[in-house]
């Protein structure tokens, strides 16, 4: 804990939770909670509104039924959805919003908001009211969380989103806090750069994913983005839920006999990866987890193959775990016959990786930002 966190004020206090919700009236629309059979008619409602707003994906049934699952969720107060009172409407689904404390946050808590409103009952002042009760209840959340540390209420928008939702945001006191790069890079076709051969050194062996690695993978990752914005540690239940998932596109890198010794003597160590280097657990050092969304082939235009997190471990930077399993993540996009490599990425990366991903051949195609109530 730092002399930051050691200064401030209970969580409680700092949250300002509300004693109650007030759930919208805007609209003359009814309220609850969502259920696992409303995931179709909330699966269309989003579409719907992706096409509107021209963003640069679409939702999956997956996606949207697995915020059903995890302890740490409880959809009955943790969302809701509001459905049109108007015969004409037959009862449809007008409007949404989810809220989402992550269960492995530990120097910062966070609770991050999502919602939307069908656009032709935009202007009605549902879209105020709804975000009040997200953010009020995402408030509540961060106090129930009892992890005295930063809070942070946080939402997303595309940068090109309508600009009725920025001011929206705005005026509820979120404000700007980072910006988002979606890349692309083309894998035939005469602007394809070759995918470089990035050969490895010592014990480092370039494997795929498999599910006895999975733990490690996990472990790595933790490690890997310990030192960047925003990001905190994934519990075993947080990782195994990753809707899209494609494991025959995903790769690792290993160390065979790592220094086992000075790993542990390291205070870079963490506790987890201590346990498992003594519990001779094998090592995973850099990892490409892709991810295959083939309902967006036709928003973007192209076929594509995503990956969805790349990393290294701190102590093995340097060594070209990540970019071994990048290139070798774009030759299984390609053997599959993607037109195209995407990937996302924070515009302040500590890594190095936007200079990376410019060499190989990544351009921007969209952007998007966080917006917060940093507490």
């Amino acid at each position: 804990m730092t002399a930051e966190t050691n200064t401030l004020p209970p969580i409680t206090e700092r949250a300002a939770p509300p004693a109650t919700l007030t759930v919208p009236t805007a609209g003359g629309l009814t309220w609850r909670g969502a259920t696992r059979d409303d995931v179709p008619v909330w699966l269309a409602l989003r579409h719907h509104i992706a096409r509107a707003d021209a963003e640069p994906y679409v939702e999956t049934f997956e996606e949207i039924d697995e915020l059903f699952d995890g302890e740490w969720r409880d959809m009955s107060t943790d969302s809701l959805l509001g459905f049109s009172t108007d015969p004409a409407d037959d009862g449809a689904l007008v409007a949404w919003a989810q809220i989402e404390c992550p269960p492995g946050d530990v120097t910062e808590v966070r609770a991050f908001c999502w919602g939307g409103v069908r656009p032709d009952r935009r202007g009605e002042g549902i879209g105020r009211e709804l975000l009040a009760w997200e953010i009020g209840r995402a408030r509540q959340m961060l106090a129930a969380s009892g992890k005295d540390v930063p809070g942070r209420v946080a939402v997303f928008a595309e940068d090109d989103a309508p600009a009725s939702k920025h001011r929206l945001y705005e005026r509820a006191g979120l404000e700007v806090r980072r910006y988002y790069s979606d890349l692309a890079r083309p894998l035939t076709g005469p602007g394809a750069q070759p995918v470089p051969d990035v050969p490895l050194a010592g014990s480092l062996r370039l494997v795929p994913w498999s599910t006895d690695l999975d733990e490690a993978t996990r472990l790595a990752h933790n490690d890997a983005f310990r030192d960047h914005w925003g990001s905190q540690p994934q519990t075993h239940e947080q990782w195994t839920q990753r809707a899209g998932f494609a494991p025959e596109w995903s790769t690792l890198v290993i160390d065979s006999a790592p220094d086992v010794d000075a790993l542990l003597a390291s205070p870079d160590t963490d506790d987890a990866t201590a346990a498992a280097l003594r519990a001779g657990e094998p090592l995973v050092v850099g990892y490409q987890i892709a991810a295959r969304y083939t309902e967006d082939f036709a928003v973007r235009g192209y076929s594509f193959g995503y990956t969805d997190i790349l990393g290294a471990r701190r102590a093995y930077r340097g060594r070209k775990a990540a970019l071994a399993t990048l290139a070798a993540g774009m030759r299984a996009f390609a053997a599959d016959g993607m037109e195209y490599a995407v990937l996302d990425v924070d515009t302040a990366n500590p890594s190095g990786a936007n200079g990376l991903y410019a060499s190989l051949g990544y351009t921007k195609t969209t952007g998007s930002r966080m917006y917060s109530i940093e507490l």
